[in-house]
């Protein structure tokens, strides 16, 4: 993928693609201009609302005017842009010029901004979903061939306008890697196929990568993990990865769950969406995709993320309602429900980070409760923290980004319900309310009292309809929110 970066329209392109907000007359002035028509008739056919598209014509150029709504916020930029590029692939060549010049822009937003996310928008419509078809029968996307060429047309200067759109091609590059690996069946995507994915990343990005197998896992004593596996014939795996800056201006630890196919265990899950829960590794996926692009990026930070990653399969060896199960930090864990069993890996895997790490922040993710999607529907992950500034820093972060977080209460009062009588602490209360804050409140216990933690439910918004697809796939929640927060003071 070549980029370059222009001032002036000093040549035609094939196709030049202006996002244009609803009522900015400048900028439709401007198009009205260029293909000598006037700014009446051009304003009856072109209204500016959001994912509208007019395609114009001057001296063999293709014009695409692109609505972008009354707000256009980066966030609306790439969306539109995603959706546009993968829907409308007939207005594409394999060179596209992006108009982000002053006057279709919104004041007070950094033009670097503008260009990261025009640029990652554009680059993601090329995803294509059926990665295991062998009838592939669609042609490829002019922006995934080997000549394709994307030129920013901006007033931004060269060097900065160049480093933003290399982000943006950077971050829709690991953000479609993520897809995949969120879209694959559980038979394609192993604890094993996780921990090698991590492995690679990590050789060609420059961080460190240490993927614990079974016989390691046992011999350190990872017992709620192990519990999740008993009724799997595929081994668990416990993935720790570190990447340091040149300069440390923070050390953030993330934790991940990783359950590559959730069928509820024993406490077995109804059939009609079973086939979803190949995305129970969504939290797993927002930690890989965040590491790799803090290293890709080389942000000034000590960032670890650990993913303790197996499936939660039936067999006459898998862990029973009422078993009293180990854990890493020693504490003991009666299950009530073996449905609630990513709780149980991240105990393990919160423990060990802050026992080996010390992060001075301490994040988790997990596709964790169907408690979350009722509170929130598919709009915004359920946060929980008991650090105050923390919790905003991440909402901010979340309304930045699109990726939009809500906080739920922590008050002990809801200690009650992770109460057991034979064991330190119960996985589920067994009544079915409240259920995203009990989990938030077990997986308390094994932070150690870390000062500065968060936890994130993203049960409705790792999965979610998109364009790519007739039903939910891959969204990439996490990495964009994640990335925003690292790399604030």
């Amino acid at each position: 993928m070549k980029i370059s970066i222009s001032n002036t329209l000093e040549t035609e392109p094939k196709s030049l693609i202006i996002p244009i907000a609803s009522k900015q007359e400048t900028a439709l002035q401007r198009v009205a201009e260029m293909v000598d028509i006037s700014l009446d008739a051009l304003k009856q056919d072109f209204s500016g609302d959001a994912g509208e598209v007019h395609t114009l014509y001057n001296n063999g150029t293709r014009i695409v005017m692109l609505g972008m709504g009354s707000k256009f916020t980066p966030v609306d930029l790439t969306r539109c842009m995603r959706l546009f590029s993968h829907k409308h692939t007939n207005k594409l060549d394999s060179q596209v010029t992006l108009s982000l010049l002053h006057d279709n822009l919104i004041e007070g937003i950094d033009e670097e901004t503008y260009i990261e996310a025009a640029v990652n928008g554009l680059l993601l419509g090329q995803y294509n979903i059926g990665k295991y078809k062998n009838d592939a029968t669609e042609e490829e996307h002019p922006m995934a061939t080997v000549h394709a060429e994307v030129s920013v047309l901006t007033k931004l200067a060269e060097d900065k306008a160049i480093i933003a759109a290399k982000r943006g091609l950077a971050m829709a590059e690991t953000q479609m890697s993520i897809f995949d690996l969120v879209n694959a069946p559980s038979n394609k995507k192993t604890p094993q196929h996780l921990a090698e994915w991590a492995v690679e990343s990590g050789k060609n990005h420059g961080f460190s990568v240490h993927a614990m197998d079974k016989a390691e896992i046992e011999a350190l004593g990872f017992e709620a993990l192990l519990a999740v596996n008993q009724g799997s014939p595929t081994p668990p795996y416990f993935i720790v990865m570190e990447y340091k800056g040149k300069r440390l201006n923070k050390k953030v630890g993330l934790v991940g769950k990783g359950v590559t196919f959730d069928t509820g265990g024993l406490s077995i899950k109804p059939s009609a969406n079973m086939h979803l829960m190949k995305s129970d590794m969504g939290g797993a996926a927002a930690v890989l995709g965040t590491m790799e692009m803090a290293a890709r990026l080389q942000l000034p930070i000590h960032l670890i993320g650990i993913v303790p990653t197996t499936d939660n399969s039936v067999d006459a060896h898998a862990v029973k309602p009422s078993d009293v199960i180990g854990s890493y930090s020693g504490k003991t864990i009666e299950v009530i429900d073996t449905d609630a069993e990513g709780r149980l890996i991240l105990a393990d895997g919160l423990f060990y980070m802050v026992e080996k790490f010390e992060p001075e922040i301490l994040i988790d993710l997990a596709t964790l409760t169907g408690s979350a999607v009722r509170t929130f529907g598919y709009h915004a992950g359920a946060l929980f923290s008991n650090n105050d500034q923390l919790a905003e820093q991440l909402s901010q972060c979340g309304q930045r980004t699109g990726e939009r977080l809500w906080r739920l209460p922590m008050w002990d009062v809801y200690k009650e319900d992770i109460k057991s009588d034979v064991a330190d602490v119960r996985n589920y209360s067994g009544r079915p309310i409240a259920g995203a804050i009990g989990a938030a409140k077990f997986l308390e216990v094994f932070t150690n009292d870390h000062p500065r933690w968060a936890h994130m439910d993203i049960a409705g918004v790792a999965f979610n309809d998109t364009e790519f697809s007739m039903q939910k796939s891959a969204t990439g929640f996490g990495i964009r929110l994640l990335l925003d927060f690292l790399e604030q003071d």
